[in-house]
């Protein structure tokens, strides 16, 4: 019991104001709005009309290139506290291939623009079971989202299909309130998907890149496509994250110790999903992970700007060298410059693997600045074998 209540206070503080108020007091003025196909605008009073009310419309379809609204609102703040979704299509090309963005206060470009999937924290358009404190996926059939999204004057949740096959069933729900008051320090959520395959010699993959303004980094969800055909089955996981904050240039404020590491294990990684991290996918045989890390209890502020990245740093065991040997291509020791291992003995080597992620960050503002998603292309390559 002691646990669960840690666990509800730490969720208060992160979404406060937002869920401050007690479980038990109605706040003056606010409204709760539900958008689903059987009330697409949550309009008053408007919900469950198709069928005479029999469940007309649980669903809805998108066809490929079409785009639907899931929720939006006009002159009102409020606060999105919930999203539920489900698609009878959940293969790695329209996990992928389905794109949601998200608007606040009338906003040209959204804050949150990824794939479907890993917007959800399902990497590698694979679906499996999790539960997180951010997102979860109970049987590997749905996708939830718990994030508070506050807005001041409006919001606007899209959905488009840019895969070349039609959705036939999209169910979801989006849960709102209107009329918050939100302190003038509240804060906007977004989201960053990237992708890079393959990452490059001694060039760190950016999480996150450069984001200037105040906010919270809120962690992210990463998917890891070894390269089986250079490096076999030797671990890829010793790269260190590196958080560069309010100005750092060359060196970083924070800086953690190897990839199992900053989501909670050690030695490896297996399949485990925690509250605040985990690895939810593991398959040893293709060299495929997709893990998370949130940093609800232990918060990531910036006063001015923000760059979060991972180095590709990999250990070759002694079952790994022969093989290296074989492929006659060069394995670069870990250090100042590319300097290739003279003899392949058990020690660190530089990596280029397969890596995409998708970043969460609250903002003092409705945009963040950063490059627009990767065409569909680029983000389904390679997702199956």
């Amino acid at each position: 019991m002691l646990v669960l209540f840690i666990t509800f206070l730490s969720l208060l503080s992160l979404a406060a104001p937002v869920l401050a108020q007690p479980l038990y007091v109605i706040p003056d003025g606010i409204e709760t709005r539900w958008a689903s196909p059987e009330n697409p605008s949550g309009a008053r009073a408007q919900g469950g009309q198709e069928n005479a009310g029999r469940k007309g419309r649980p669903a809805v379809p998108i066809k490929a290139g079409e785009q639907l609204i899931l929720a939006e609102v006009r002159g009102s703040s409020g606060t999105v506290r919930r999203i539920w979704a489900t698609i009878d299509d959940r293969s790695p090309q329209m996990l992928r291939g389905l794109r949601i963005d998200m608007y606040w206060d009338g906003a040209a470009k959204p804050a949150v623009s990824a794939p479907f999937g890993d917007f959800f924290g399902t990497g590698l358009g694979q679906m499996t079971a999790f539960q997180s404190a951010a997102f979860s996926n109970p049987e590997g059939r749905s996708f939830n989202c718990y994030l508070p999204m506050p807005f001041r004057t409006g919001m606007k949740i899209v959905v488009t299909n840019e895969s070349d096959r039609d959705l036939r069933s999209l169910y979801y729900d989006v849960n709102y309130t209107l009329g918050d008051r939100h302190d003038p320090e509240a804060l906007y959520l977004h989201a960053h998907y990237r992708r890079e395959n393959p990452t490059r010699l001694q060039q760190d993959y950016e999480i996150l890149p450069k984001v200037a303004g105040k906010g919270r980094f809120l962690g992210v969800n990463i998917g890891v496509i070894a390269n089986r055909k250079l490096y076999h089955t030797s671990w890829w996981g010793e790269g260190e994250v590196k958080v560069f904050l309010d100005g750092d240039t060359a060196l970083p404020t924070l800086a953690g110790t190897g990839t199992e590491d900053y989501v909670g294990t050690g030695w490896g990684q297996g399949r485990y999903a925690h509250l605040y991290q985990g690895c939810h996918f593991a398959d040893p045989e293709t060299m495929r992970y997709c893990f998370y890390r949130y940093h609800l209890l232990d918060p990531v502020y910036f006063r001015t700007d923000i760059r979060v990245t991972i180095q590709q740093i990999g250990y070759m065991g002694p079952a790994q060298t022969g093989f290296l040997y074989k492929t006659g291509q060069p394995v670069y020791r870990t250090g100042p410059g590319l300097i290739p291992k003279e003899v392949l003995e058990e020690g660190l080597f530089e990596r280029q693997d397969d890596w995409s992620s998708c970043a969460y960050f609250y903002l003092d503002r409705p945009e963040n600045g950063l490059s627009a998603l990767d065409p569909v292309e680029l983000r389904v390559a390679g997702l199956t074998e």
